[in-house]
């Protein structure tokens, strides 16, 4: 299903692999973290490739609601918990930069780049709003509290951020994309020391980058446990109103708001891959009820890779592996994570020392209480005796009747009906399906 941005652009295409070939650094995944990892190293004159199994942006990059914000949630007075003031501070610092390189580098491309205020708000604790407003205070950000929203619907409190930003995605990748070195349909089957084999050929390389949202490898790192996935949905209303803002709900099943030219795009219903959620339903009965003279145009899906902490996975992709690196773990935050992956990744193919490396590192610990929930998760998926299994690590798929798919509720692979990969962590179809 495509989503709003795909049908307002034409994607430039690339060339497929055929042979074997050399490069310094390759790097795996085709999506906007990719795309800009590609970006800095070819500014900074690094020989690279990007390898992307279908087409660069096909996955989560083309159905993302591409809001360029600091504000992630209610996520600095749990970070200042969790890390203190100074690990705070990195992270904010962190994609106060990313921000900024995105405005720099929008100047010059036709992508509807728009500067918006940013509005986390809650439905019925004004006590949260307050305390992240006093953890963006105590950080410097003059952020301030607002009681009023032009929502549809009270709200207790909700904190503002001025100076954030919103675009059309592909505009902004395709641009970027169009002159780097990138070969589409490029399909990485294993991977070995220094090596990747392909569909048509292999890869030497002397580092790479894996940027596939999921990461690729099980033997290393511990994704398949660090990780999980959620679905969200979203709906593209015509005859609804401007709200002159991005707004988005604390809460973890709230909706979230943003306009793109004439439209209102309306997000929600999310859950976690392979269970149960509000799904389009919630997003189409509220429309109903709060702008029934709107009238819904499309509609389209994606899904985010969550870490244990809310803070992405960007680095050395773990103790024991070499020149092995990954970003993951975005948390429904893609647009800045992205940029911040860029940016500590193109350092440290480099040798160069990046401030925000170690906050960002996948090898922190993991000493938290998602942990346990996706061991958990895991651990029901490889019991429940069922078929059709994912051909990752063994889950029983559940049905996905509102997208007619086979979802994994342990990892989030996806498959079609009659068993096409859609979404990895698997790489590949199902053996078996009905």
């Amino acid at each position: 299903m495509n989503s709003i941005w795909t049908e307002s652009v034409k994607k430039p295409s690339f060339e497929t692999l055929q042979g074997d070939v050399k490069t310094d650094v390759l790097i795996i995944g085709g999506g906007l973290a990719g795309i800009l990892c590609a970006h800095m190293l070819e500014n900074a004159g690094v020989d690279y490739l990007l390898v992307e199994a279908d087409s660069i942006c096909g996955g989560v990059t083309q159905n993302t609601t591409a809001k360029i914000t600091i504000q992630h949630g209610l996520v600095y007075e749990k970070l200042s918990r969790r890390y203190g003031t100074e690990g705070a501070s990195i992270y904010l610092a962190a994609n106060l930069e990313a921000l900024e390189k995105y405005r720099n580098l929008c100047e010059g491309i036709d992508c509807n780049f728009e500067e918006k205020d940013a509005f986390v708000y809650s439905l019925c604790d004004r006590g949260k709003i307050e305390a992240e407003a006093e953890a963006y205070q105590k950080l410097g950000v003059p952020a301030r509290v607002v009681s009023e929203l032009p929502l549809p619907f009270p709200v207790k409190a909700a904190v503002q951020v001025s100076g954030q930003a919103q675009f059309h995605p592909l505009k902004f990748a395709y641009n970027i994309a169009k002159n780097l070195r990138i070969m589409e349909h490029t399909k990485v089957r294993e991977l070995k020391p220094g090596t990747a084999v392909c569909n048509n050929g292999t890869i030497k390389a002397e580092k790479i980058i894996i940027a596939t949202h999921f990461p690729i490898i099980n033997k290393h790192g511990g994704y398949f446990i660090k990780l999980y996935q959620n679905r969200s949905y979203v709906i593209a209303l015509k005859n609804a109103p401007d709200l002159k803002g991005m707004y988005v709900d604390e809460a973890d099943k709230g909706l979230s708001f943003r306009n793109y030219g004439n439209l209102l795009l309306l997000g929600g219903g999310s859950h976690r891959t392979g269970k149960k959620g509000g799904n389009w339903k919630e997003l189409s009965d509220f429309a109903r009820l709060y702008y029934p003279d709107s009238e819904e145009v499309v509609r389209f899906a994606t899904q985010d890779c969550m870490s244990l902490d809310s803070i992405p996975y960007i680095g050395r992709y773990s103790k024991c592996s070499t020149d092995l690196y990954v970003a993951t773990g975005f948390n429904k935050w893609g647009m800045t994570s992205s940029m911040v992956s860029a940016m500590i990744l193109s350092d440290l193919v480099q040798g160069k020392e990046n401030m925000y490396s170690d906050l960002f590192s996948p090898t922190r610990s993991v000493l938290h209480t998602q942990l346990f929930i996706n061991g958990f998760e895991s651990v029901m998926g490889l019991i429940t005796p069922t078929v059709p299994r994912c051909p990752h690590l063994g889950c029983a798929l559940k049905y996905n009747k509102e997208e007619h798919s086979w979802d994994c509720p342990c990892h989030g692979s996806r498959f079609t009906e009659s068993g096409q990969l859609i979404e990895n962590p698997s790489t590949d179809d199902l053996r078996r399906h009905p």
